[in-house]
């Protein structure tokens, strides 16, 4: 099969197109002819050789994909040819690809491969940290950080579903207008204002019950001073750095929770419990428009180096999607 594929770390012009052995399932595992694949920071950070894939895992980039079974697994309720989006541990930018049936979800009629390629990393991801884990629900205040990332528009919609007020921080104004329309009812341009005075007087000194964090050292401190009491802190990402001065202060004073995920990491039973939930969660609202795939641009797998560049110069606004084949 055709891959993208790198021999070494480095920048973007490392990946190059080429061939590879084909995966083979084992017994619990479909097999995807892949049509679309996501665009992650994981893949970014492991192509320069600081996130490298757990034990097992492909060296083949990629954690998101949609595509059409091609071989099925016993057991499963998957049939040849049907139309499935996964979140997988890697291998999604290849032409065909090994995902865990259990993880496996049905893509909506509605959706195309590309736009069905912009939801498992980004939706679960957000799923996961809002709900599972931060307990977000309905009348309380949530920030999101880099609200316009993937995940952070996903963010945006799932905590509006549920009746939570979003305070959403981004760099540019076109991506404070688009957060904006997807339901934030404070959006704050971080590049020219300090996020937390604006949270607290947003929430009339209350501050955000969940805080959900992609920067790290960058907005740690701003972070415990606008949480709530009783707050909980998610960090997904170290984008403004993983290392700084740290003040354990607030975290008592203030009963804070500070909780650290990764779903490529997260076990597969628990990896399918979540995706059960979030089929569940989503279920009508694909439909109804209440939930919808946010797609920056499209390449071809070809391209995959340019779709690297266009995100770490952090120009995307929603998700960066390959496609391959026809």
């Amino acid at each position: 099969m055709k891959a993208i594929l790198h021999d070494h770390p480095g920048g973007p012009e490392v990946l190059y197109y080429g061939e590879a052995p084909d995966p083979v399932p084992s017994h619990d595992e479909l097999l995807i002819r892949v049509r679309a694949a996501g665009v992650n920071r994981a893949e970014v950070l492991q192509r320069r050789g600081a996130y490298p894939p757990p034990p097992g895992v492909t060296p083949i980039l990629g954690l998101e994909v949609a595509g059409e079974v091609v071989q099925g697994a016993p057991g499963y309720p998957f049939q040849l040819g049907d139309r499935v989006m996964a979140v997988v541990s890697g291998g999604a930018y290849a032409e065909l690809a090994r995902v865990p049936a259990a993880v496996a979800l049905r893509i909506p009629d509605l959706f195309s491969f590309e736009q069905a390629a912009a939801i498992p990393e980004a939706f679960l991801t957000a799923y996961l940290n809002l709900f599972t884990l931060g307990k977000l629900g309905p009348g309380q205040t949530v920030l999101i950080h880099a609200a316009g990332s993937g995940v952070g528009t996903a963010a945006i919609q799932l905590a509006r579903a549920v009746g939570a007020t979003v305070i959403a921080t981004a760099g540019t104004a076109e991506k404070l207008a688009r957060c904006q329309e997807l339901g934030a009812a404070l959006t704050i341009n971080y590049k020219e204002e300090t996020f937390a005075p604006r949270v607290k007087d947003f929430t009339n000194g209350h501050g955000a019950d969940v805080i959900l964090d992609f920067v790290g050292a960058g907005t740690w401190e701003g972070n415990t001073t606008c949480a709530a009491i009783g707050g909980r802190i998610m960090l997904i990402g170290f984008l403004g750095g993983g290392k700084g001065q740290l003040d354990l202060t607030p975290i008592l004073a203030k009963s804070l929770t500070v909780t650290g995920t990764t779903l490529r990491r997260t076990p597969l039973l628990a990896k399918a419990e979540l995706c059960r939930a979030f089929e569940a969660f989503a279920a009508g609202k694909w439909e109804s428009g209440a939930l919808q795939p946010i797609i920056d641009s499209v390449y071809p797998l070809t391209e995959a180096a340019e779709a690297h560049r266009r995100m770490e110069a952090n120009l995307n606004l929603g998700k960066i999607i390959l496609t391959v084949g026809s």
